[in-house]
């Protein structure tokens, strides 16, 4: 996780020290406490979201019928699996939010409302099954546990070189890394994603004649599924509050 992170960071680096600059405190102020993650944001994320889906609309928007890969580089053994879906026994297993954790939740008809936690964990909650995921800034080598449908999120902001003064407009992106994902589905007709699935995710902030986007790169590493990783960007635009939010829950069906 934390190795594909730093990779991750190759698209932007962070400002160096400022030239000439010596350590220590400036006379006569005291040291400073660290700024928080919170604090350091160059992008505003919080708020509420819905995707907009203007391609590959009959994978997302509808259940897909039995069978129907097409777009997704599955190995054998994925096609394979995927060839045994069957939404009645995912349904007797309390199975039916296979297809809503993070690889695949995504990609679905569903509203975001982002905010932090705390100062240093982003939370993002989907009404498209009732979903939690948590972007933590610190460590998350401590987390410990069963994996989950939402995994554990190493997130680390990317902000380039000489971003100008305090007045300057905010320009950065967030990498988000996660893993120790329970198995489920990309797509919701049974294509599977291992236990050994890793999602990098690149998050960015866009306006367009007025309207704020939130461009969502995601990228979907697994070695036993898929022959190549699974790449697709997805879109989000800014509601103005959440008066169209309508929880639902994990169905395997629609």
């Amino acid at each position: 996780l934390l190795s594909a992170l730093s990779a991750g960071a190759a698209r932007a680096q962070g400002p160096g020290p400022a030239a000439g600059r010596q350590g220590g405190a400036a006379p006569g102020r005291g040291a400073e406490a660290p700024q928080t993650p919170q604090q350091l944001a160059p992008i505003d994320l919080t708020g509420y979201w819905v995707a907009v889906i203007s391609e590959d609309w009959r994978w997302r928007m509808i259940t897909p019928a039995k069978g129907d890969y097409a777009s997704i580089p599955m190995t054998a053994e994925g096609m394979k699996l995927a060839d045994t879906w069957d939404p009645a026994k995912d349904e007797a297993a309390g199975e039916q939010c296979r297809s809503y954790g993070a690889p695949g939740l995504m990609r679905g008809p569903i509203r975001l409302h982002i905010t932090w936690l705390d100062a240093t964990t982003l939370k993002v909650e989907t009404d498209y099954g009732m979903q939690t995921r948590l972007f933590r800034f610190n460590n998350v080598a401590a987390l410990t546990g069963a994996p989950t449908w939402q995994g554990r999120s190493l997130a680390k902001w990317e902000m380039p070189r000489g971003r100008g003064g305090a007045d300057a407009p905010q320009v950065g992106s967030l990498t988000v890394v996660t893993d120790r994902l329970r198995p489920g589905y990309l797509r919701k007709n049974g294509v599977p994603y291992s236990a050994n699935t890793q999602l990098t995710e690149f998050w960015d902030v866009a306006a367009d004649e007025g309207d704020r986007w939130i461009v969502v790169t995601s990228i979907v590493y697994d070695p036993k599924y898929l022959l190549v990783p699974f790449t697709t960007a997805l879109h989000f635009k800014k509601e103005a509050d959440g008066a169209k939010w309508d929880p639902t829950p994990c169905s395997s069906r629609w």
